[in-house]
């Protein structure tokens, strides 16, 4: 199950506060894996889920990708729009959805020269994580839901992704 929204980021080099329920969910403009660019802007008036992934390829991922995927036809007729967001480069993304069918975008949010993806750190999701007693910055799993004025209604942290997709379709039925 995914945990209930929080309102702080962990602490760590570049690490924000999450966006807070309510809140305008901050503009960005990013390529996907065609080099198409896309902006919040574009989605105007629509329902956007816009998950946060750490890296194309890997298990959870995966798993979380198809499960959108798997969901993309009634998260559609609900009127949303799903869009993933991870630091891989835009022909990674290609290849991602390219072999599972995704039918919707993968964002590139490809870090800056420092190493911090901007629109991830502006969410809140670049933070700091731990692995065998190694402690690193990099992409907490954390899905926003924006209404049709720009606005966060529902947000999950640190997603379990079994399921996941479900719950959210659920909560975007409540918003239609």
């Amino acid at each position: 199950m995914s945990r209930p929204a929080k309102r702080k980021a962990s602490a760590g080099a570049g690490a924000t506060a999450l966006v807070a329920i309510g809140a305008r969910a901050p503009a960005f403009t990013l390529p996907d894996g065609d080099g198409q660019k896309h902006s919040l802007t574009r989605y105007k008036g629509k329902l956007v889920v816009l998950y946060f992934y750490p890296r194309d390829h890997t298990p959870g991922c995966t798993q979380e990708a198809c499960e959108f995927r798997d969901a993309h036809t009634a998260i559609v007729r609900s009127g949303g729009v799903v869009l993933g967001i991870s630091p891989d480069a835009p022909d990674s993304h290609g290849d991602f959805v390219e072999s599972l069918g995704l039918p919707f975008a993968l964002l590139s949010d490809e870090p800056a020269a420092d190493g911090i993806p901007a629109v991830s750190t502006r969410y809140g999701v670049w933070q700091k994580k731990s692995m065998y007693g190694k402690s690193f910055m990099g992409i907490v799993r954390t899905t926003y839901l924006i209404d049709r004025s720009g606005r966060v209604a529902q947000r999950w942290d640190r997603v379990s992704v079994r399921g996941h997709a479900a719950v959210v379709l659920a909560a975007l039925r409540e918003l239609d």
